[in-house]
Parts: C-alpha cells; sequence; structure tokens
C-alpha cells in the first residue's frame, strides 16, 4: 500500500484528496506518490522535476500571518514603570555627581581662604 496526492488541472496540490493504493497499481491521472514536504502554502507539483514547490507569493504567506497584538494595559504599565526607574537612577546619578562637585568647589574655597 502507498499514498498518492492529488493535484489539479493546473498541477495545485489539493490538500485532503489523498488515496491509499496498491503498491503495484498504476497512479491514477491527476496523483502523485510523490508527498509534498510540510510548510507549502500552496504547493505546486513539477511532473518533470517529480517535486512540489511553493508558488504562494511572499506577500499571500504574510496575509496569513497573524496580527501581533496590541500590548495590554498590564505591558503598558510595567514599560512605564521600567522607564520611570531608568528616569530615576540617572537622577540619582545626576544628583550624586552634583553633590560631589559641590563638595569640591566647598574644599577649594576653603583651602583658598573664601570661606
Amino acid at each position: 500500500m502507498k499514498w498518492i496526492y492529488k493535484y489539479d488541472e493546473k498541477f495545485n496540490y489539493i490538500p485532503g484528496e489523498e488515496i491509499e493504493i496498491e503498491g503495484d497499481a498504476d497512479i491514477p491521472k491527476g496523483y502523485t506518490d510523490v508527498r509534498p514536504q510540510d510548510g507549502l502554502y500552496k504547493g505546486k507539483y513539477n511532473e518533470a522535476k517529480r517535486a512540489w514547490y511553493e508558488s504562494a507569493t511572499q506577500e499571500y504567506i504574510d496575509s496569513l500571518q497573524p496580527k501581533p497584538l496590541s500590548p495590554s494595559d498590564i505591558d503598558l504599565l510595567k514599560q512605564q514603570n521600567a522607564d520611570l526607574l531608568q528616569q530615576l537612577a540617572e537622577s540619582e546619578k545626576r544628583a550624586e555627581e552634583q553633590s560631589k562637585t559641590t563638595s569640591e568647589l566647598v574644599m577649594l574655597l576653603t583651602e583658598k581662604g573664601v570661606i
């Protein structure tokens, strides 16, 4: 027993029309014993090469892909929280640098006898 795969008059694969025949039986017209590989969107059979190939355009394939989901309110809040934490860390670093600069200026003014 072997499986055979159906294609139409334009050699387009017809999914779900596979049948099983005896191993030594003749293959009917419009069928092949070459199994289409997985992952074809619009399989097309090449009789001369005894092979299947993809005939779908990239635009068609892209149209079948799911659209990205909008971020949820929780995801948006998480991102806002991360952004705020980053801003806070940057502000704290600037404040620390300003404090250090102020201390250095006070020391210099003290050494010069200004204060």
